[in-house]
């Protein structure tokens, strides 16, 4: 049995959870969020906590399921209570960002402007240098979703460091051929005199 799977989630004030069949449902401040529960596990709300425990210890898949539901539940019940938030931030010349309802216009140094739809559950705002966007939302799973394909328009390239990157992301950074190549013409022109 998994040790974090094992662990019971509170709920807290203001935040109600139900399991409706093989679905949980948990409504909050955020809005209502739910989750198919996997066959080989069951999920109990026990006062003001909800419990996750598999049917059959001897299924093969209930163990590895376990810890990864009782985590992506209690991961919803945080995220109605108070949003969970990434930041994304342009790098290089004349890259920006701009919003535009629930869409965000992004310049990423191509011939065109790149027009991303952001789902309805994710709330975005973007900095007044255009260059930072924060993107908050309830659902952990779609935020993560949502700002990689944000970043996947243009991952950071390791030679200049533009790009879209996380906020305090490190970026690898390797040297031209530039470098390698005036060490060489040198030692070139060293050798001849």
């Amino acid at each position: 049995m998994s040790r974090v799977g094992r662990k019971p989630i509170p709920i807290p004030d203001k935040v109600t959870a139900r399991v409706l069949g093989s679905v949980i449902e948990i409504k909050g401040p955020g809005g209502t969020l739910s989750k198919a529960i996997p066959a080989e596990l069951e999920v109990r709300v026990d006062q003001g906590t909800i419990l996750v425990s598999p049917k059959t210890p001897a299924s093969l898949n209930a163990p590895l399921l376990h810890g990864l539901t009782r985590t992506l539940i209690a991961n919803m019940v945080s995220g109605l209570v108070q949003s969970w938030k990434k930041e994304l931030e342009l790098q290089g010349v004349g890259y920006r960002a701009a919003k535009n309802g629930q869409v965000l216009n992004l310049q990423l140094g191509f011939s065109h402007p790149i027009n991303f739809p952001v789902p309805p559950l994710v709330q975005f705002s973007v900095d007044p240098k255009q260059t930072l966007v924060t993107l908050t939302c309830p659902d952990r799973d779609l935020l993560g979703v949502t700002a990689a394909k944000i970043r996947s328009l243009r991952p950071p390239e390791p030679y200049k460091g533009k790009g879209i990157r996380y906020l305090g992301e490190r970026v690898v950074r390797k040297a031209g051929k530039a470098a390698g190549a005036a060490g060489a013409g040198a030692g070139a022109a060293g050798a001849k005199k």
